[in-house]
């Protein structure tokens, strides 16, 4: 059985609104969590990876939180038992692109911790409430929360 994730990311829904995006990042801002079991519209930014193994570059539509001036996404995979690639890349660099709307900059990646990670993950399920449903299914797997803060 594929990974449905990758699959997506090649052809699917999230490559979709990856070209959305590159193409009109106003318009790929914004994304319809509805289908997903969302709320409706939630924000989006491109993260952009160099893969650990293969070398390539790998650009990841992602939903994000505001949080002490960083951007924050979740590594949750949909609830997979194993995290997402881009998480391996990040955390294998010094630092990830990133662009929300059309400001595109450098990032230092960390992983939040403790309370801090308790009060942005209440904010991450809050924006989307199937986060909560993620991590019932990601089972012995902490999701990772990601602070993605500006370098450049």
């Amino acid at each position: 059985m594929g990974d449905p994730i990758k699959e997506a990311s090649e052809s699917g829904w999230i490559a979709s609104h990856r070209e959305q995006y590159l193409s009109d990042p106003q318009a790929g801002h914004m994304w319809d969590s509805k289908p997903a079991g969302g709320k409706g519209p939630i924000p989006t930014l491109l993260l952009t990876t160099i893969g650990r193994k293969s070398g390539t570059k790998s650009v990841m539509p992602l939903i994000y939180i505001e949080h002490d001036g960083s951007q924050v996404v979740i590594a949750s995979k949909g609830g997979d038992p194993k995290h997402p690639g881009w998480y391996h890349n990040m955390v294998a660099q010094d630092e990830v692109t990133v662009q929300v709307i059309d400001d595109e900059f450098q990032a230092e990646v960390r992983v939040a911790a403790g309370e801090e990670r308790a009060g942005i993950w209440e904010k991450a399920v809050e924006l989307y409430p199937p986060y909560a449903d993620y991590k019932v299914n990601a089972g012995d797997r902490e999701i990772p929360v990601m602070i993605l803060e500006r370098i450049s």
